[in-house]
């Protein structure tokens, strides 16, 4: 079998580590692949050639990407000219929609097949992006159910793979043994506090989890509260905030063990984004709060066509837990919520067997599904 010529560009860390198991997965199929584009450590790992730093794309919101724009587009217009000589078999662009479509399509008409790993929210906000998406891509690769079924109706070719996180964490975790783990007392009530990974998200919820936290603890003084930060440096800035407007809370800290933390605790309060889903697949209780800038808001809230923000009600279809957004992100309305689970875990079972219910859903072997149906247009 000849070698097979495969490009791979993922926008952020998120987008490394699917992509680290879309090519072990790939390797099972043909061992004669040579893989390259952008990627970062776990890539490169699996022998996948980074032509540049994966920081180079990891931008967020709307000022931060714009500042950098020169820097961006000089990149893309440098990796359109290198795979049009190269002419892999395959390019295969992994989330960061905003670089990788306008790479996909002109790389398309160029007669190399594409393939998009990780739908952009294009059923929640900016609709009319699918007919691009539709002339860009060969296949979408959806993680979640509805989004296929948006494609679908647009007949756009798609394929579910399934969550990759969805198949990493257990059906159950024993959370005394998770507590264990983490030298912890296995006994008594445990709230999660989890703010997000980014400085603005810190910025904006850290202050009102910490003002929520308290009220629990006021009301519930047994109660014990744990957290943790995705590097050292949020750590610092988390742990400033933490002094700055709770020095009193009893709040444990890690780094980089943010699923250990969820699996310890018996409720979570988290902002919106993968967080959630992960809290899901846990099986635990949560509040979902969300606050940015008043500028952000007043966008995004003309911009997004969905009821829901939090991955738990769009893959339900149903309000399974409460999300708090804006104004609404009270400290005093968080702490009733969390609370009333605290007090009532009863009332958490039938919300857990639906959690169960999307945890079997996603579980589809993500990197296999995918790999599959890559090969398959390869061929």
């Amino acid at each position: 079998m000849p070698i097979t010529r495969i490009a791979i560009v993922a926008g952020e860390a998120s987008g490394d580590l699917l992509g680290a198991g879309l090519i072990q997965a790939l390797k099972q199929f043909n061992t004669d692949i040579h893989f390259s584009g952008i990627g970062g450590p776990a890539m490169q790992q699996q022998g996948f050639q980074s032509l540049y730093e994966l920081e180079e794309l990891s931008v967020m919101g709307i000022i931060e990407p714009l500042c950098r724009l020169p820097r961006l587009l000089r990149i893309r217009s440098e990796l359109y000219r290198h795979f049009s000589k190269t002419k892999p078999d395959l390019f295969i662009g992994i989330d960061a929609p905003d670089f990788n479509l306008g790479l996909e399509l002109k790389l398309r008409k160029k007669g190399i097949r594409t393939v998009h790993y990780v739908s952009p929210s294009v059923w929640a906000w900016r609709q009319n992006r699918i007919h691009k998406i539709a002339r860009a891509v060969d296949l979408m690769l959806t993680l979640l159910p509805f989004e296929a079924a948006f494609y679908q109706k647009h007949h756009v070719p798609v394929k579910f793979v399934g969550h990759p996180l969805a198949d990493e964490i257990a059906m159950r975790v024993d959370k005394a043994g998770i507590r264990s783990l983490l030298a912890m007392n296995p006994q008594g009530p445990m709230l999660a506090l989890l703010p997000g990974s980014r400085r603005q998200e810190l910025k904006y919820l850290g202050p009102i989890f910490l003002e929520a936290a308290i009220l629990c603890h006021q009301a519930k003084p047994e109660l014990r509260f744990i957290t943790s930060s995705i590097n050292k440096e949020r750590d610092r800035e988390w742990r400033a905030l933490h002094q700055q407007y709770a020095p009193q809370l009893p709040l444990e800290f890690f780094t980089g063990r943010s699923r250990d933390v969820m699996a310890a605790a018996d409720a979570i309060l988290v902002t919106s984004g993968t967080a959630t889903l992960e809290a899901l697949l846990f099986k635990r209780p949560m509040v979902i709060a969300y606050r940015t800038s008043a500028c952000n808001y007043f966008l995004g809230k003309r911009l997004i066509k969905t009821p829901f923000i939090g991955l738990p009600n769009l893959l339900a279809q149903e309000r399974l837990v409460p999300e708090l957004i804006q104004d609404a992100a009270r400290p005093e309305v968080m702490a009733e919520l969390l609370l009333n689970y605290l007090n009532h875990p009863e009332q958490t079972f039938k919300l857990q067997e639906k959690f169960s219910a999307i945890h079997q859903q996603l579980s589809q072997n993500a990197d296999l599904q995918a790999a599959q149906a890559i090969f398959e247009l390869i061929q």
